[in-house]
């Protein structure tokens, strides 16, 4: 297996939207409970309030709409909530609802009671646009830490051990973070959204989406033996709103749209699965021979044939390239040697073009469709990686380390011409195309991160560039 996240979409031109999937705690992610308040146990308002506020969850858009009236200042808000134990992530798109006020704050909230007077740290959001870290000294003083981004819409607050650190950003911006450290919360705490409208007369109402609460991989965790669970989500690139549309307590990989846009492709435990977008189940497509899949695989630009890398034909258990019908049949096999694994065809269907393990190195190679003598596209000294052809056949892109760290770069299909086109302090892989060829989206790790690995459970950007 090589990477967990969205491989090429294939819907038509115009319709902007890729499979994304997720590695998150799966028990934390569960359907809409019995409550009717998503993934939250129980909502009320805290401290003294003239008028109860509500909260609201609606299944079919995975929004959560709180209304609430008082003064954070004054621990007066409504809380929508759940008790969680030990470390966590919390995130959310957030924004206010209704008339245009700078009154009215929103974010999230960890504490140890729900009593006005308990120990809390939370991420205030106001509507003004001032956003701050605070908390609750032993002492009983309120201590404010300030973040310099004005009015974010994207929210997260984090707890490891006794640090809390909170994360903001304006959607398509990288986050901006603060910490403190030896907060005075127990092992379990109260932890949820949280709003209101810092007047003690009218409400504020205000509305969450992408909610999710994710418990991170411990220390202790085994890559490919260990999984934390999966969603399978849908992605709306214009507003970055997400739907969660299946979830397993296993390791889902590398959605593939059909053309039609009414499956995709995934592979599950080294089978390959339709999902149906219309009955929401997954089905096993049929491979014959070739049981364990990596997540490698890619239909071609009309959608009728699925190229797949397999390691059950090779006698060191290494990866080899197939082509089959793409609803199923008897693999063909492709490439002679291995490891390789295949990230893209020619939009004419008569070259796969992948990454090869060759002497010691990965490189990029491509090769006819239909077999022959694999042909060499890059030399260079370092990691080659993720190649994929833009859908007019111009040019592939593919990502390397050659320069450093892990960058996205581009070349002609014969290996000539290659220039490289991010230059940052994040890592970045495997490069998508969409579908008219304007944009690429790409997963970008931290530099944290050794270059060349693209690591289990490492918390990752999905960025989009032209």
């Amino acid at each position: 297996m090589r990477h967990l996240f969205t491989k090429r979409s294939r819907l038509p031109v115009g319709i902007v939207c890729f499979a994304i999937v997720l590695t998150i705690q799966f028990q934390l992610q569960a359907q809409p409970n019995e409550t009717g308040l998503g993934i939250f146990e129980n909502h009320t308002g805290v401290g003294e309030q003239r008028l109860p506020g509500t909260a609201q969850y609606d299944p079919e858009q995975q929004r959560y709409t709180l209304e609430g009236l008082g003064n954070i200042a004054g621990d007066q808000f409504h809380y929508l909530y759940r008790e969680l134990e030990g470390d966590f992530i919390l995130r959310a798109r957030a924004q206010f609802s209704g008339e245009t006020s700078t009154e009215g704050t929103l974010g999230w909230m960890i504490r140890s009671e729900l009593a006005p007077s308990s120990s809390r740290a939370f991420t205030a959001v106001s509507a003004d646009g001032t956003t701050t870290l605070q908390y609750r000294t032993s002492s009983g003083k309120t201590e404010k830490v300030e973040l310099p981004v004005a009015g974010p819409n994207v929210i997260q607050l984090e707890r490891n051990g006794n640090t809390v650190t909170v994360s903001v950003a304006r959607f398509g911006e990288e986050f901006t973070t603060a910490q403190i450290n030896n907060i005075a919360l127990p092992s379990k705490v109260y932890a949820g959204l949280f709003a209101n409208s810092d007047n003690p007369e009218v409400a504020r109402k205000a509305r969450f989406r992408n909610v999710r609460i994710v418990k991170p991989a411990p220390e202790t965790l085994v890559p490919y033996e260990d999984y934390l669970g999966s969603n399978l989500e849908i992605l709306e690139v214009e507003t970055g709103h997400r739907n969660i549309i299946y979830q397993i307590d296993e390791s889902l990989q590398a959605p593939n749209w059909t053309p039609e846009g009414n499956k995709l492709i995934y592979n599950h435990n080294g089978l390959l699965y339709h999902f149906n977008l219309e009955t929401n189940r997954p089905e096993i497509l049929d491979t014959d021979f070739a049981i364990n899949n990596n997540n490698d695989h890619v239909l071609t630009f009309d959608g009728t044939i699925l190229g797949i890398s397999d390691h059950t034909e090779h006698p060191d258990g290494e990866s080899l390239i197939y082509r089959m019908p793409a609803d199923g049949g008897i693999p063909q096999r492709v490439t002679e040697h291995g490891p390789s694994y295949l990230h893209g065809w020619s939009p004419d269907n008569r070259f796969m073009v992948y990454t090869a393990r060759r002497d010691g190195e990965y490189d990029i190679y491509k090769i006819p469709a239909k077999g022959g003598e694999e042909i060499r596209l890059t030399t260079a000294p370092g990691l080659d990686d993720g190649p994929e052809y833009t859908p007019d056949g111009q040019y592939i892109y593919f990502n390397s380390t050659r320069s450093g760290s892990m960058e996205i770069w581009r070349m002609k299909p014969d290996g000539s011409g290659q220039e490289q086109l991010t230059n940052d302090r994040l890592n970045n892989w495997f490069p998508h195309i969409s579908p008219d060829g304007k944009q690429v989206v790409f997963i970008s790790y931290p530099e944290t991160v050794d270059p060349s690995d693209h690591p289990f459970y490492k918390r990752v950007y999905l960025r989009l560039m032209p």
